[in-house]
């Protein structure tokens, strides 16, 4: 039988492009809430455009957490990106904030209270991915484009590439053979630059960059290798296109190469399980590659505004599970909570982690000393073997495998 081959494309766009430091901004504005206080709840967007902030959302925490605060974080947040452009710098855009307190509807619904446990903060579904594409366990095709724009970015800051701007994107596309990944057929990579900078230029600056995520032979033809096609990138970032919060979700989970709930993740607190279940989500199906157990998983899980335990649980293994999805579901709801506050503990989800998530995705990240990416970590292994291999488990009814929670 011939070789079943395909192409994948996945883009990553990088910390200056303006949804990404709209993300940063909202993210930003969470950790302040959560180091001020742990249990702060948040929802703040923003809109960038040239010259000018606006930020917006709900919010319940101290009132040391003032305008003047959160105006001074927005500003500092843009300075980290780079933005010193005459139509967009940090010091001299206007910021417009409009927080106001969160509803008093919806805290009565997630709060918990008496014999309550607490709820979902939203209704929703929620997915998480895990393959054995990378070492990472993420697909290949976005684990590339975060990568060559992460290499660039360290490389600006550094002063290395210096005459390259804060707004990038990336796109690379993949050729799969039997369904795994053997080489790059393109490479896009669009970088803002100095006016002083040509293409060509621009397009060796870049080269070593892509070269060197790569894996060895892996580059792809000369003519299939494009650098800003357009030919000039100098003016970006918002004063190019304006910029919203949450919207690039699908660079910020798998590029597509999973479903997605459609629930953004930056500047929600982790009560919001638009955030927090689907870190989860991705914790849950890391493990189950993790331990050998599949060689590829899909997660999905869904809730109700106010109700703590899940509506549903699905795991999916795409014809590679070791184990049938069905045990592999009860299993997993065995060993892993996935209502709202066992979440965010089991996790340590209450702390000031989120800016470092803003840009480069939110998950084939590495687990950091102070609480960051918990959700990647490798720690239900040993209690997922054990728990499968329990003869008591047995297909439970359900339809299209997917799970109904009875506590």
């Amino acid at each position: 039988m011939a070789d079943h081959k395909y192409i994948f494309t996945s883009e990553s766009v990088g910390e200056g492009h303006p949804d990404k430091l709209c993300d940063r901004v909202s993210d930003a504005i969470v950790d302040a809430y959560l180091n001020a206080d742990p249990y702060a709840r948040v929802a703040a967007e923003c809109l960038a455009t040239t010259g000018f902030l606006c930020i917006a959302g709900e919010t319940r925490g101290p009132a040391s957490i003032t305008k003047d605060l959160i105006e001074t974080i927005a500003r500092h947040a843009v300075r980290d990106i780079g933005y010193k452009q005459e139509e967009f710098h940090w010091e001299k855009i206007k910021i417009d904030i409009r927080l106001h307190a969160q509803s008093a509807d919806i805290a009565a619904g997630v709060d918990a209270a008496g014999n309550k446990d607490e709820g979902a903060g939203d209704q929703g579904i929620m997915f998480g991915y895990a393959c054995r594409e990378t070492d990472t366990l993420m697909p290949a095709a976005i684990h590339y484009s975060h990568a060559i724009l992460k290499s660039l970015s360290e490389a600006r800051h550094s002063g290395a590439l210096f005459k390259l701007g804060p707004d990038a994107k990336s796109q690379v596309s993949l050729e799969y053979v039997n369904g795994k990944p053997v080489r790059a057929t393109s490479v896009v990579v669009s970088t803002q630059h100095d006016a002083s900078v040509s293409q060509e230029e621009v397009r060796e600056m870049v080269r070593p960059h892509v070269e060197n995520i790569l894996p060895k032979g892996w580059m792809c033809a000369e003519d299939q290798f494009y650098v800003n096609p357009t030919g000039r990138f100098v003016i970006g970032g918002p004063d190019g296109d304006s910029g919203l919060t949450g919207r690039k979700i699908i660079v910020d989970t798998y590029g597509g190469a999973a479903p997605h709930g459609g629930g953004a993740f930056s500047g929600k607190d982790p009560t919001k399980v638009d955030r927090s279940a689907a870190y989860a989500a991705r914790h849950a199906a890391k493990n189950i590659v993790g331990a050998g157990l599949a060689d590829k998983c899909t997660i999905q899980v869904s809730y109700a505004i106010g109700v703590s335990h899940p509506i549903s649980l699905y795991v999916n293994t795409h014809g590679t599970g070791r184990y049938d999805d069905d045990a592999l579901s009860q299993a997993l709801s065995a060993v892993a909570d996935f209502r709202p506050r066992a979440i965010r503990e089991r996790l340590a989800l209450n702390k000031p982690i989120y800016a470092r998530t803003a840009a480069y995705g939110h998950f084939g990240r590495q687990p950091e000393a102070d609480g960051g990416f918990t959700w990647e970590k490798l720690d239900l292994v040993e209690a997922l073997k054990a728990e499968i291999s329990n003869k008591k488990y047995r297909p439970a009814e359900r339809e299209g495998n997917v799970a109904e929670f009875k506590r």
